[in-house]
């Protein structure tokens, strides 16, 4: 019979179809709280834990000057955990029902301006060979499509529908979703599959995005790429694909795109997810009234 823990694994794993590294966290947090509870409470199973004993928990993670932000991550693996435990039937009552995430800054996303992404681009005017092909189309399918990295890098060559201009790429929770391509992506995908037939030995075939050894790209060499490519014009501290993709619909919104269409193609599940990327577009519109409305001329 398998244990809480294992079971738990499985749950995360086939029912709610979160990511290995989601999962890893998942259990830790669960672990770390186990651990507490044997220290401080002589508590073998934390299926018997009440509300005051994760408190307890949460007054310690922040003496320990743990971010708000890290806690409320530590508190949703314990709410992931409880909800297992009643759909298993072996409780009748979460001790997490009546928590309230504790209150954290709001973090505001700045994206790349217009200007910064023809600068950049003016940069790539005339790629040649396979790398600097590969590195424009990377900078530009961030750009026009608001796919995360995790997307991209995991894109497979099956789901590049060059005929229908479309990909298909796997979102968080494996869930598919189709992107359209614009007509000078597409382009830029046919230069480099034939820039990328060049490389001598591709060990990871399937993959779109290979490195010059043929390799599968890592997430830490696609966020270089990114941050190496934007120092070059811009300022700004924060440099990275998520800015990329922050930078799609903020820009998309700016002009005139409607919020349900960009939360489909961020591959958002509500449109609460959408709306932080209307800051900016808000602040375009407001610019675009005062300059335009004749009661403030």
């Amino acid at each position: 019979m398998k244990s809480n823990n294992e079971a738990f694994r499985d749950y995360l794993q086939l029912e709610k179809k979160y990511s290995a590294h989601t999962i890893n966290a998942y259990l830790n947090d669960v672990f770390f709280f186990e651990t507490f509870n044997k220290d401080n409470f002589e508590q073998e199973n934390i299926e018997e834990a009440n509300y005051s004993q994760i408190r307890s928990w949460i007054v310690s993670l922040v003496d320990q000057d743990i971010s708000n932000v890290s806690v409320n991550r530590k508190m949703s693996s314990l709410k992931a955990f409880y909800k297992f435990l009643l759909k298993t039937k072996q409780i009748e009552v979460s001790p997490m029902l009546k928590h309230k995430a504790l209150k954290t800054p709001k973090i505001v996303q700045i994206p790349f301006s217009e200007k910064e992404l023809t600068d950049l681009m003016h940069q790539f005017e005339n790629p040649s060979g396979f790398e600097e092909v590969r590195n424009k189309l990377i900078v530009d399918l961030f750009y026009t499509t608001g796919m995360r990295r995790a997307e991209l890098i995991h894109l497979m060559k099956y789901n590049v529908d060059l005929s229908s201009n479309v990909v298909k790429v796997l979102g968080k929770r494996n869930k598919e979703r189709i992107i359209p391509v614009l007509p000078i992506i597409v382009d830029q995908l046919n230069l480099y599959l034939k820039e990328r037939a060049s490389v001598e030995k591709i060990v990871d075939e399937d993959y779109f995005f290979i490195s010059s050894k043929g390799l599968k790209l890592s997430e830490s060499f696609v966020y270089r790429l990114i941050n190496s490519y934007f120092s070059n014009v811009s300022e700004k501290v924060k440099k990275s694909p998520h800015v990329l993709r922050h930078t799609f619909a903020t820009h998309l919104l700016n002009n005139g795109a409607d919020l349900n269409s960009v939360k489909e193609l961020l591959g958002h599940s509500s449109l609460a997810s959408t709306q932080v990327y209307t800051h900016n577009s808000l602040a375009e519109l407001k610019k675009v009234y005062t300059n335009a409305h004749p009661r403030n001329k």
